[in-house]
């Protein structure tokens, strides 16, 4: 076992972990952050994105003593309220499987263009799967706070 020290949601944290432990586990398992999913367990999916230093990364890829020192972000440290509001405003959120990491590769999106292109939206979305919502509302719910 050894020692990984990282922030948190703007909380500093510091665990034991195993040799080879995926930071998915970690979240979920250890530390009880719920939000981030489960789903393909090989990186194909999204549903298990957070933000490493404030970039979409897949957390079940990601060993977590690779992140000693970094600063994580799950949905539940996002403060931008008017980007989940507009997701359920839109129907954006159906099932809510994918809506954690599509709101946190939203929220990557607007902090680096405030004011994206449609085509920049789907490109910043492409990673994560919805199997609900066809996609239109969540591109929707985006361009929605880019017009405010």
């Amino acid at each position: 076992m050894k020692k990984v020290r990282f922030n948190l949601n703007g909380e500093d944290v510091e665990i034991k972990i195993d040799d080879g432990e995926l930071l998915l586990d970690t979240l979920r398992d250890r530390l009880k952050v719920k939000s981030v999913k489960h789903g393909c367990g090989i990186g194909e999916c999204g549903t298990c994105t957070v933000l490493i230093n404030n970039e979409p990364v897949y957390s079940c890829l990601t060993l977590t003593e690779s992140i000693e020192g970094k600063s994580i972000t799950t949905v539940e440290g996002i403060k931008f309220n008017e980007l989940k509001e507009s997701f359920l405003k839109t129907g954006a959120v159906q099932c809510g499987f994918c809506t954690p990491g599509m709101i946190l590769v939203a929220y990557s999106l607007l902090n680096k263009k405030k004011n994206p292109s449609k085509e920049e939206i789907k490109l910043a979305i492409s990673g994560n799967l919805c199997r609900c919502t066809g996609y239109n509302q969540i591109v929707e719910a985006i361009e929605n706070v880019c017009k405010d």
